[in-house]
């Protein structure tokens, strides 16, 4: 078994779910014969026909209502949007329709449909090419959002999204489509939906989480791990729904806990976990919740990029703020 890329999983979970059901169909723009802008799906019309694999107009509005059509009606259409900037036109199908049909027709109609896009910056993009406003999905009821952070992640976590009678946002962080390989066994194993992974057991403090932060974030722990510092990582993987019982369960443990985001501070989704913790773990947290964000401005161009990302400097700053910080009760 050789390792792949994260985008190369991604095609390999689809076309399992292409070659085992037959409801499955992809949709989208230039995803046929281009294979996708990051050739996500490169192959996949060939092997499974145009009628399975659609190249699409450029019309997001028209994908995202084409696509609760279709899953009302009983298919499972994942969708590729080119970019989460691009994602916008499509929001009215998935907040006023896919987002509320299980409810709206009490059950009777269910709408398993998978909009994937990839998001995030770093990859020298313009800023509709970079965007991470995935804590606008979380608040929307009846959606699942999904992020993977590895190869192996992205595989199973699309399985199972892909499976799922329910409309799921599934982010893929285009940053790390090709920097980390793994084994990723092509044997159908879906991962577990509204799931934390704790990534590394630790007890002095807890680190949180998603997307492609997890790459900085382990560097981190292993920093720490030098200099004797035990943390704890945990990949989100699942947005929403939250599991906030494994972070919980970690804070009680370390007593402290540092979340990271490449999304913007303000309402970003870290200041959702920070707010949980606040009123759920008060008794047991030794300092207060810190955040390591973007920053409150549209995502710079690639001379400025890197500035706005999290650093390893700026997560290894907070941790030891975290880390002297006695609460004195």
């Amino acid at each position: 078994m050789s390792a792949i890329t994260l985008v190369e999983a991604i095609n390999q979970a689809m076309a399992y779910e292409l070659e085992r059901d037959e409801n499955v169909l992809l949709l989208g723009e230039d995803i046929g014969v281009n294979g996708g802008v990051f050739r996500a799906t490169a192959g996949l019309q060939a092997r499974f026909g145009s009628k399975r694999v659609v190249d699409t107009p450029l019309a997001e509005t028209m994908l995202g209502g084409i696509a609760v059509g279709m899953a009302a009606m009983g298919l499972r259409p994942v969708v590729e949007i080119q970019f989460m900037g691009f994602i916008y036109p499509a929001m009215d199908h998935i907040v006023n329709h896919a987002t509320r049909m299980r409810n709206r027709t009490r059950g009777r109609l269910s709408c398993p449909m998978v909009i994937r896009t990839p998001y995030g910056a770093g990859i020298r993009a313009p800023e509709h090419h970079s965007e991470s406003t995935e804590s606008m999905f979380t608040h929307i009821p009846g959606l699942r959002v999904v992020v993977p952070s590895s190869p192996f992640r992205a595989y199973g976590l699309l399985l199972a999204a892909i499976r799922d009678p329910d409309p799921v946002i599934f982010l893929e962080p285009s940053r790390i489509y090709r920097l980390i390989k793994q084994e990723v066994p092509d044997n159908g194993e879906a991962l577990p939906l509204d799931t934390c992974f704790v990534l590394k057991e630790g007890t002095d403090v807890t680190l949180v989480s998603w997307g492609a932060m997890l790459n900085e974030t382990l560097q981190v722990a292993q920093q720490l791990e030098n200099d004797g510092i035990s943390a704890e990582v945990i990949d989100v993987a699942t947005l929403k729904p939250l599991d906030m019982d494994t972070i919980l369960q970690s804070v009680s443990k370390t007593g402290r806990c540092v979340v990271i985001h490449e999304a913007a501070r303000t309402s970003g989704f870290g200041a959702e976990i920070a707010a949980e913790l606040g009123e759920r773990a008060w008794d047991v947290l030794k300092a207060p919740v810190l955040r390591v964000t973007g920053y409150d401005t549209i995502v710079p161009l690639y001379r400025n990029e890197m500035q706005y990302l999290p650093s390893v400097e700026r997560i290894r700053d907070a941790v030891d703020t975290v880390l002297v910080y006695e609460r004195i009760v």
